[in-house]
């Protein structure tokens, strides 16, 4: 057989090339399309993702508590747990139910004034119907109700009388004269007393009434006082007095050591060179759970670091704060994470699995690490500082050092944009910060503390929605900070507020005795201040 037959010709040889050329471009656009498709189905299921979790967001439960052993198929660490207590017996639950709440309603009603209404049978009655004998009082049977009563307005005139001498008045060339002591007023010249202004700063700033509505009421109740008048007492109330200890407490915040931040948004319609529909903050400062609490409030336009670098100038010690990176301008401090936005990163990726997925989570690996450190924060709780710091480096380093290398194994199998991604992403490049509370036994895992202060301003912002001008939030920051601050001292807001307007007009300012006086944890503050919970405790 000739063997040059069985080889291809030049010609078939180039067909041979083109076909290969022609198969290699079509591999292209088909791997091409493949590359596409994958990263749109990933790009579809991400946004999947995000709108199960946003309709779980908006219509779903928002607690991120983990059910017991729901999460035991991942639980491939080292399990904090406690035994079970023994279930009490059905007579014992219903003994203790029947005396916790009648303790509790005697409790509830012992601070309140009490007014006795007595029926009794008049002379003629008190006879008996068998024998014409004479009753006698053998028992009562008591009723008790709450009674409310509706507030009510008046006019107090304060009349200053000044007085002479009649002889000097003829004799002299001079006439002493004397004026009768009166409190100065909060406001001069205006109708606005103490318990006016505490009234609607307290309807506002605690209960969430907008001004409109407050002016709606007056009106109701005779007295026809607009919302602008409302606003510029609000304004002078804080400017003037509160203010004052505004001061005061920021100045002792500073000294102390350990510090939470956080900040919401503002809107704020009238500030210079901005539209109405501008975002300001509302930056929240406050103390930890050492000593009494300072919560201060500051209006500021932007989220810009510079304005908490500036609120804290002077400030040294640990800083506790979410993972913003805004806090890395304040100067001299150890920024600590919050464990807290770290665990809710897996629980919304376990929010936005679909109901009928059966497959293994790798979310639940990272959510069990987390809530093993909150489990042994529980068991700690009740610690000195000290001894909580060496249980820390005795169970939750270990813990974490576990933690850290998982971290760096899905970090290499997951898509950086998916949910779990971003989650481990948040966790690797806040480690230093997430790990920083085994240095000190007073430091806190998570960063809660300052969420519940920063929640009364969203809650309120949702009736009031915006200040009209600068002034006016810096003013409500003010006054927002006095209100918290007495409330977390277990003060009465209202009671407290009015005792300080009572109080500042006449005091010297400038004595920094006189006003650690009035500071909310003050021991001098009369009774009337302290809220009736607190009482009853």
């Amino acid at each position: 057989m000739n063997k040059s037959a069985t080889l291809p010709t030049t010609t078939t040889i180039e067909e041979l090339l083109k076909r290969l050329e022609t198969l290699e471009k079509q591999n292209a656009e088909l791997e091409a399309k493949l590359k596409k498709q994958s990263e749109l189905e990933a790009k579809l299921k991400w946004f999947e993702e995000q709108f199960r979790l946003l309709q779980l967001k908006r219509f779903g439960a928002s607690s991120e508590k983990t059910l017991p052993g729901q999460l035991e198929l991942f639980n491939e660490v080292e399990k904090e747990a406690n035994p079970d207590l023994p279930e009490p017996v059905l007579e014992s639950i219903t003994y203790q139910r029947r005396r916790k709440k009648r303790g509790h309603r005697e409790a509830m009603l012992e601070n309140l004034p009490v007014e006795t209404i007595e029926y009794r049978l008049s002379a003629e009655d008190q006879v008996c119907s068998c024998c014409n004998g004479t009753l006698h009082e053998m028992s009562t049977e008591v009723r008790q109700e709450i009674v409310y009563i509706p507030a009510e307005l008046k006019v107090v005139k304060h009349v200053q009388y000044v007085y002479s001498c009649r002889r000097c008045e003829h004799v002299e060339i001079e006439t002493p004269i004397k004026t009768a002591p009166m409190p100065k007023p909060a406001i001069s010249g205006s109708l606005a007393s103490p318990s006016i202004l505490s009234h609607i700063m307290t309807q506002k700033y605690v209960e969430g009434l907008p001004l409109y509505r407050q002016e709606k009421q007056f009106n109701r109740m005779g007295i026809n006082l607009s919302r602008q008048t409302f606003a510029n007492w609000m304004i002078i109330g804080a400017e003037r007095w509160l203010s004052i200890l505004y001061d005061r407490m920021h100045l002792l915040l500073l000294m102390l050591d350990i510090l939470h931040a956080d900040e919401t948004t503002l809107q704020v319609l009238r500030e210079p060179g901005r539209s109405a529909t501008s975002q300001s903050y509302l930056w929240l400062y406050r103390t930890g759970k050492e000593g009494p609490p300072i919560i201060l409030y500051d209006y500021k336009e932007t989220r810009a670091g510079e304005n908490p670098k500036e609120f804290l100038k002077g400030f040294k010690g640990y800083l506790q704060v979410d993972g913003y990176a805004g806090y890395h301008k304040v100067q001299d401090v150890t920024l600590v994470g919050c464990w807290a936005h770290a665990r809710r990163g897996f629980t919304d990726v376990l929010k936005a699995v679909p109901a009928n997925n059966l497959k293994p989570v790798t979310a639940t690996e990272g959510l069990q690490f987390c809530n093993q450190l909150f489990a042994i924060e529980r068991q700690l709780k009740e610690l000195e500082p000290e001894e909580r710091h060496q249980k820390r480096l005795e169970k939750s380093k270990p813990l974490l050092d576990a933690f850290l290398s998982w971290l760096k194994i899905q970090e290499q199998k997951v898509l950086p944009k998916s949910g779990l991604g971003k989650a481990i992403a948040y966790c690797l490049n806040q480690w230093d910060k997430l790990v920083a509370f085994l240095e000190d036994g007073r430091l806190e895992i998570d960063n809660n503390r300052s969420e519940r202060s920063i929640k009364p301003v969203v809650i309120g912002r949702k009736a009031w929605l915006f200040s009209n001008s600068p002034q006016g939030a810096q003013a409500s920051a003010v006054i927002y900070s006095i209100v918290e601050t007495a409330i977390a001292n277990g003060l009465n807001p209202y009671y407290y507020l009015r005792y300080l307007f009572e109080q500042l007009p006449n005091l010297d300012t400038t004595d920094e005795n006189a006003l650690d006086q009035l500071l909310p944890w003050s021991t001098t503050l009369p009774v009337s201040c302290i809220a009736f919970n607190k009482l009853s405790n």
